[in-house]
C-alpha cells in the first residue's frame, strides 16, 4: 500500500460569512431580542433532541474520516470558549436511486438508507471557531472534528437522541482516497 498523501488545510476563521455553505456560526446577541435570521435555525424534527456535554480528550490537529448526519441540524460550542477546529465539506446528500450523477460520480448508500455523494479531498476545508460562539451544522454537512490544541475541551453539542446510532455516515479518505488531512495552524 502506498504511503498516504499529506494535504495541509489552511485554517479559515469561522465567520457567518465564511461559513455559510455549511450552516451558521452564532454568537452571542442581547437578552430580549427576539427570534430571527442570526438565531439557529434548527431542525430536530424527525426524533427527540438531545443536549449534552462531550468531553474530549487528545485530539490531534489532523483526521482522515468525515461525518454527517442527514436528519438533523447539529451544534457544537467549546464550554470555555476555546479555540477549537472543525473541518467540514458541503452536504452531498441526494434523493433517489441511481448508481452515478450527472458528472459520472458514483453514488454511496449509506446503511443509514439515504443516497449520498462521498465528498472529494479537494472539498474539505477547516474552520477555526474562536471565543464564545459555536456553530449549527446544515443537515448533512460533512464534519471531521472537534480538533483543539489544548488537552482537553468540553463541548456542548444538540442533536437527537439516537443520531450516533441511527444517522451516522462516515468517509474514511484513508481507505478510500489515501489521504490524511493536516490543520496549518
Amino acid at each position: 500500500m502506498a504511503a498516504p498523501k499529506i494535504v495541509k488545510l489552511k485554517v479559515i476563521d469561522a465567520t457567518p460569512q465564511s461559513f455559510a455553505e455549511f450552516g451558521q456560526v452564532i454568537s452571542s446577541s442581547p437578552d430580549g431580542d427576539e427570534f430571527g435570521p442570526r438565531d439557529a435555525q434548527l431542525d430536530l424534527s424527525r426524533g427527540a433532541p438531545r443536549f449534552y456535554i462531550m468531553h474530549l480528550k487528545d485530539r490531534e490537529l489532523k483526521f482522515s474520516k468525515i461525518t454527517h448526519h442527514a436528519s438533523v441540524t447539529q451544534c457544537l460550542g467549546s464550554i470555555g470558549g476555546e479555540d477549537w477546529y472543525l473541518g467540514v465539506a458541503k452536504a452531498s446528500i441526494l434523493d433517489g436511486a441511481d448508481t452515478h450523477n450527472e458528472d459520472g460520480k458514483k453514488i454511496a448508500r449509506s446503511s443509514c438508507g439515504h443516497c449520498y455523494l462521498p465528498p472529494h479531498p479537494d472539498d474539505v476545508h477547516v474552520f477555526r471557531v474562536a471565543g464564545p460562539k459555536f456553530l449549527k451544522l446544515n443537515i448533512g454537512t460533512w464534519h471531521a472534528g472537534p480538533l483543539f490544541k489544548a488537552k482537553a475541551v468540553d463541548f456542548y453539542n444538540l442533536e437527537l437522541s439516537n443520531t450516533n446510532v441511527v444517522d451516522h455516515t462516515t468517509h474514511d479518505f484513508l481507505k478510500k482516497d489515501g489521504v490524511i488531512f493536516l490543520v496549518d495552524d
